[in-house]
This record gives structure tokens, C-alpha cells and sequence, in this order.
């Protein structure tokens, strides 16, 4: 109640009646002590000598032990409470920690603090987002080949969406999409340790369009999306292919607009729930593309006869030419010439 700074607690009488006696600087001290500020009590190295000091005609064996048995209970009180007070915080961080990683990076502090408050955070509709789902082919069988020790079942699924709680524009497309790149370049280099002639494959899906975000739960509170757009990514993800990328015509469409990507059409596809979609593969960036066409040096002119220029084939990192038998011979000749020099 003193601590709370409720209404003033009963207090004793220390009315004296005349036939006793009292020392006033006594109750002064007991006045002193009782005090309900902590900072206007008197420490108890001071009360033990005044104590002394009012009773230095008597036996004070009977107070030295009753003060130093104060004494050390009160400074062992102190030593419990601060470790206690360490454990908290240091628990209070760990909760912390966690609650942030499960919320959003950009404002997952300011929505936890809501929720630590009890306060309720209202959904949001974000009308332009991509939405990437990806899985490991075959999780499970190269799981079965090791010696894992299964604690839980989570899935082998990865969710994730660019384009909220902080809107970015159109970047939101640009970013999964060299997200999923990375994706794919890291798995060719990566080599299980125990299964070192196993590879890993991934099957990426993407999709564009508008999604509502918010908190779901009160003991656990996730950061959680609702629309079609998230199961519509679902989809292109469970129908592509191993170590593709494969794209809705929505992505697809914003992709050409922002550019820097190059896709190819993979035709109609059924989609479970969608009917039949025009879908795409993500091949790679533009600028990867245009890197791998290496430039053909111009052929030798013999007869007074030059050989129609090569074409390229955009989709290939080899150009392909369109050679007559008449001058087969000539290109026969300068590929060993180009072999050699490369």
C-alpha cells in the first residue's frame, strides 16, 4: 500500500504517558523510520548508532545481535534482489529478441511494443506486393539418408514478401526476383557434407498483386498475409519445376515493366483453384545475358565470298550460326583457330 502511494497506513500511537521513560529522540527515530518516502528514512548504519547511543548504559549484547542480524539479512535481501532484477532483464531481452524476429523488420518494434501494452494492431491492405514460396525437391528422402534427430515436423517451405509493412513502389518484384537468383546461383556451389554427389533443388514460385498483413494471436503473435495473392503464389511454386523460377503473367508483366530480367513463356498451365494461367520462367538478368554472348571475329573472305553473320539466340550462353555446306569448311577452320586462342 506505502508503495503504491495509497491512503496512509494505521500507525501506532506514540503518545507517552508520564510514568514511562522514554527518550523523544527515540521516537523521533521510530517517526523517521516509518516515513513513507524511502529517501527520508535513516540508513541502518545510523539507526544501529543512535540505538547504541540511547542505550550505552545498558547491556547491549541483546541489541548487537538483534542489529547484526538485521544487518545481514538486509544485505543479503539486497544481493537477491539485484541478481533477480539482472534475471529479468536479461529474460526481458531474450523475449524481446524473439518477439522482434517474428514480426516485420521495419515497424516490428513498434507493433510489439502494442502487443506488450495489450493493445490491438489493425490489419493492413498493401494493394502491390510479390509474394516468393520456394521448397527443397526431395526434402525428405535426402533427410532419410542422414541421422537427423527429428524434433519437430515444420516442412520444408520458405514464405516470403517484399513490398510491406514498408511499401517500396515496383521494386518489390525486382528484389524477389534477385533474391531468387541468388537463390539459385548459391545451390550450384553448395555440396551436402555426408552426401557430397546429392544436389539440392529448389522449386521457386512467384506472384504479384495486393495482400492484407497483419498480427494473428494473442500467446504467440504472428506477423501472418490473407488473399488470393498468396495462394495464387503457392501455386506456381507446387506446379513449376526443379531449379526453375517460375512466374505468374502478373510478375511477369511488372518485371517487364521495371526491366533489367529476361523470362521466356512456359504456355498455359491448369492451376488447381485458377483454371488454365499463362505462366513464365525467370531465366536470369539482361545484363547476364548480353555478358555470355561473346562476339564473333569476322571471317576470312575467300573467293570474294562472305558467309551470312551469325545469329544469336538470346536464350543460350552459345551463339548459333547459320552455316551453308559451302562455307561449313571456313567455320570448321575458325573454331579450331578460336579454341586454340581461347
Amino acid at each position: 500500500m506505502v508503495k503504491k502511494g495509497g491512503h496512509m497506513p494505521t500507525r501506532p500511537s506514540l503518545a507517552v504517558e508520564s510514568d514511562l521513560e522514554i527518550s523523544p529522540a527515540l521516537l523521533h527515530l521510530i517517526r523517521d523510520c516509518w516515513t513513507e518516502r524511502p529517501s527520508e528514512r535513516p540508513p541502518i548504519d545510523t539507526v544501529k548508532s543512535l540505538m547504541r547511543s540511547m542505550n550505552s548504559f545498558r547491556n547491549d549484547n541483546l541489541m548487537d545481535y538483534v542489529f547484526n542480524m538485521l544487518e545481514t539479512y538486509a544485505s543479503n535481501l539486497e544481493s537477491e534482489v539485484e541478481d533477480r532484477t539482472k534475471q529479468l532483464v536479461e529474460e526481458k531481452k531474450k523475449s524481446d529478441v524473439l518477439l522482434y524476429r517474428m514480426l516485420p523488420k521495419y515497424d516490428g518494434r513498434q507493433v510489439a511494443e502494442k502487443l506488450k501494452l495489450g493493445q490491438s494492431v489493425e490489419p493492413e491492405t498493401f494493394d502491390s506486393v510479390t509474394v516468393f514460396f520456394s521448397d527443397v525437391v526431395s526434402f525428405t528422402k535426402i533427410a532419410g539418408r542422414g541421422t537427423p534427430l527429428q524434433v519437430e515436423t515444420i516442412g520444408d517451405g520458405y514464405l516470403c514478401v517484399s513490398g510491406l509493412p514498408h511499401r517500396n513502389g515496383q521494386e518489390h518484384i525486382k528484389e524477389i526476383c534477385s533474391m531468387s537468383l541468388e537463390f539459385m546461383k548459391s545451390l550450384s556451389t553448395f555440396k551436402i557434407p555426408h552426401l557430397p554427389q546429392e544436389r539440392i533443388n529448389l522449386r521457386i514460385g512467384a506472384h504479384t498483386g495486393s495482400v492484407v498483413a497483419g498480427v494473428v494471436g494473442l500467446t504467440m503473435p504472428r506477423y501472418c498475409l490473407f488473399g488470393d495473392t498468396v495462394n495464387t503464389a503457392s501455386r506456381m511454386e507446387s506446379n513449376g519445376k526443379p531449379g526453375m523460377i517460375h512466374l505468374s503473367s502478373d510478375a511477369n508483366q511488372l518485371l517487364h515493366v521495371v526491366g533489367g530480367f529476361q523470362t521466356e513463356p512456359r504456355g498455359e498451365v491448369i492451376i488447381k483453384g485458377k483454371g488454365v494461367m499463362e505462366t513464365y520462367w525467370l531465366l536470369g538478368t539482361t545484363y547476364e545475358a548480353h555478358r555470355t554472348m561473346i562476339p564473333v571475329q569476322e571471317p576470312v573472305v575467300r573467293n570474294n565470298k562472305t558467309p551470312p553473320p551469325p545469329t544469336y539466340d538470346e536464350t543460350s550462353a552459345a551463339p548459333t550460326r547459320s552455316v551453308t555446306p559451302e562455307y561449313e569448311g571456313i567455320y570448321s577452320e575458325f573454331r579450331k583457330q578460336t579454341v586454340a586462342l581461347g
